[in-house]
């Protein structure tokens, strides 16, 4: 069978610890020219999807010859699912040819305290929590570290009215979610028996709705408004949302009164909310608001570095470096591009090398040779400071042109691959030695001058969009 072969492969490929844990438990079948993984839960789900499937993938279509053409997965929900191995059809193989136990049968939805159980399939699939997003796990730079040290804090004082509501802002895939769900972890691990609920402002939404068409509002009301840490991602969903936004209201103000904790997640600055009630926004800025920057190189790179070691990857330092120069975005992206590599150098059966990046992120250099260059940073930022491009890469040292000068070396070292000799070239043929202080110079800058760091992160933004 085809699963079975992909099983002996993955058991080459993967540590015994992850085959064991992720891998082994899928239960797979054919259907024409795709390959249908089962997981038992949404989070098991999104860790093959974001670490294994592309593997997988490769894998499917080189043992079927060609015939599978597509490998997809998804949460295990068909009637009598996971059958014996001796009960299942013929086209349908489990990879542990016995039931897992978490995925043995269907469980009834839980009372929010089974929260307190680990990763499991019993969990209530909107509620859960994912145990992978933890302090530990979490790399810190400067982009999110006053967010990360605000979230510790928040667990010695639960409920405090100087970060009740907590509002975690920023562009999606910096780990806003990860931040939230790592005090929702460590607060079951210290208090098992703490209710917590996680949910999107979409899942609030559908489980609102749901409530009124089955008779049991109150039990609604009486789940959310018990808890003593209450998580929401991207609250600006609940928009036009107009029943679901007043209940949420009302929901808001319970918990606070009774000093129960709030997060919340938006891509927006509270008061840049504009279409949610202006009620609502003005009480999340009743506590603290927390903005996660893209982060910076140096953290890039720590997050490759990281990721890799956490799933037994040996990634040299100088490819972590050559990916996370080439993917700046966000975090989702770069974890994205190293399961890339990590797929090809696989497929390859080689070591991860400079060659084996530049093959597996080819599609991505492309993209960015033709958007993010040297020269295209030199005209958005002689653009934005208002001063002839001639003078940007020219001589003169006054302030007015040396200052915007190192920030753009300072960008092009940050964002594109070049070497520090060829942006000196670029700025008027100007030795490596130039550049690497201007560099220096922006980073102390950046610590120094608040108004130099908004510079730094508006033209950040301007050359990502």
């Amino acid at each position: 069978m085809l699963w079975t072969d992909c099983l002996t492969r993955l058991r080459q490929e993967l540590s015994d610890n992850v085959f064991a844990m992720w891998i082994r438990p899928l239960v797979a079948e054919e259907h024409e020219h795709t390959l249908r993984l089962y997981a038992p839960n949404p989070y098991w789900t999104r860790y093959i999807q974001e670490h294994h499937l592309e593997l997988i993938s490769i894998l499917a279509e080189q043992l079927s010859e060609g015939r599978i053409r597509h490998v997809e997965i998804m949460v295990d929900s068909r009637p009598g699912a996971i059958l014996k191995a001796s009960e299942q059809p013929a086209t349908t193989v489990s990879a542990l040819e016995t039931p897992a136990p978490s995925m043995a049968k269907k469980e009834k939805e839980p009372e929010i305290s089974s929260l307190a159980q680990p990763f499991a399939a019993k969990l209530s699939k909107k509620r859960q929590l994912n145990p992978l997003f933890t302090f530990s796990l979490f790399v810190e730079g400067r982009s999110n570290q006053m967010a990360a040290e605000t979230c510790r804090k928040v667990l010695t004082q639960l409920g405090a009215s100087q970060h009740n509501p907590l509002f975690l802002y920023g562009p999606t895939g910096l780990g806003k979610t990860h931040l939230m769900q790592a005090v929702g972890n460590a607060l079951l691990q210290a208090k098992p028996n703490a209710r917590v609920m996680y949910m999107t402002a979409e899942s609030f939404v559908q489980d609102f709705v749901s409530s009124l068409q089955k008779g049991k509002v109150e039990e609604f009301k009486k789940n959310c408004r018990s808890l003593d840490l209450l998580l929401v991602d991207d609250i600006h969903l609940l928009a036009g949302k107009e029943a679901s936004l007043v209940e949420f209201f009302y929901t808001f103000n319970a918990l606070l009164d009774e000093s129960k904790q709030i997060i919340l997640t938006s891509d927006r600055y509270p008061k840049e909310l504009t279409e949610l009630d202006p009620r609502l926004v003005s009480r999340f800025s009743w506590g603290l608001s927390v903005g996660v920057e893209p982060p910076d190189i140096e953290t890039r790179i720590e997050i490759l570095l990281k990721k890799a070691e956490s799933t037994g990857v040996d990634l040299p330092r100088n490819c972590a470096l050559f990916i996370a120069q080439q993917v700046v975005a966000n975090v989702r992206e770069l974890e994205g591009a190293l399961n890339k590599v990590v797929a090809i150098s696989r497929f390859k059966g080689s070591a991860i090398d400079l060659d084996v990046v530049r093959e597996s992120l080819k599609d991505v250099l492309a993209i960015r040779a033709r958007t993010i260059s040297t020269e295209n940073i030199q005209r958005v930022v002689s653009e934005y400071f208002r001063i002839p491009l001639k003078e940007l890469v020219g001589p003169k040292r006054t302030r007015i042109y040396a200052r915007p000068r190192q920030l753009a070396m300072g960008l092009a070292r940050e964002m594109t691959g070049d070497s520090f000799p060829e942006i000196g070239m670029a700025f008027g043929g100007r030795d490596h030695s130039t550049v690497m202080h201007a560099c220096e110079k922006v980073q102390s800058l950046r610590e120094e001058d608040p108004i130099f760091d908004e510079d730094y992160k508006n033209l950040t933004r301007l050359l990502q969009s």
